[in-house]
């Protein structure tokens, strides 16, 4: 019996990335999961690589997670259909890189929208169906930034250090029914945002994206980039029943690149 079989996972963002990675990893320790992401069709080519064993039936959902009318009617569909949501991955984010001088109220704004008001979401949708299950699991991706100053990234770092802080907060309001509120904080993951951050911040410093890349893996004192898996296996770790005693931390996974 794997450790998360006959669990509802909804993953959001699960498209790509650090979400898809989770997603994967959640179907192979036996969860059902939702994979939910604005983008249908990256959704769909990640249920497409779920394993199907022990009569998983893994689905894909269409979700703006700054959207709280769409958000609340997505949460009550899933809830329907598979009678309980058990694990909920807040995952979906975003960012753009600028001078504070050069950022505009649009990048703020929808780096706020999609890295904290969308946890926000999804945690409210989700907290009635646990409350009343007496049980669940929580997990936010935030990020290194969410603890450290980052030149070009304030308002992704400000959105980040949200994400820890509405964790903590919710770890301790939701702990009288057993649900436990965590979060994880990357460092350079090798992701296709990864790839778009390399050439803005390689233009806004004079510099080539392979230039900047290896300055990360510098960074990095077990010497090379993080991968999106090297995230999937801490999350569910912290779904798994080994985490019952832990809420309300935020957990690094940055190869040491914290430490610097």
């Amino acid at each position: 019996m794997k450790g998360l079989s006959g669990q509802t996972a909804v993953v959001t963002g699960a498209g790509s990335g650090i979400g898809r990675s989770i997603a994967l990893r959640l179907a192979i320790e036996g969860a059902i999961v939702v994979v939910t992401d604005m983008n249908v069709e990256s959704a769909k080519e990640t249920l497409s690589l779920l394993n199907v064993d022990e009569g998983q039936k893994h689905s894909v959902c269409s979700l703006d997670v700054t959207k709280k009318e769409g958000v609340l009617s997505s949460f009550a569909d899933i809830h329907e259909e598979y009678g309980a949501i058990d694990i909920l991955i807040n995952n979906a984010g975003v960012s753009t890189m600028n001078r504070i001088e050069d950022l505009t109220e649009q990048e703020w704004d929808f780096n706020f929208d999609v890295n904290i008001k969308g946890i926000f979401l999804c945690t409210q949708a989700v907290y009635p169906y646990m409350k009343e299950q007496k049980k669940g699991r929580i997990i936010n991706t935030a990020s290194m930034a969410g603890k450290r100053g980052v030149p070009l990234l304030a308002h992704y770092a400000a959105s980040k250090w949200a994400v820890i802080g509405f964790t903590k907060s919710a770890a301790i309001e939701m702990a009288p029914y057993n649900i436990t509120v965590n979060c994880v904080c990357p460092g350079f993951v090798n992701t296709g945002m990864q790839s778009r951050e390399l050439k803005w911040e390689a233009e806004l410093r004079g510099m080539t994206p392979d230039e900047v890349r290896e300055e990360y893996i510098r960074m990095t004192p077990l010497g090379r980039l993080e991968e999106a898996e090297d995230v999937a296996r801490v999350v569910w770790f912290l779904a798994s029943k080994d985490a019952d005693f832990i809420t309300g931390e935020a957990l690094n996974i940055t190869g040491g690149a914290d430490l610097l």
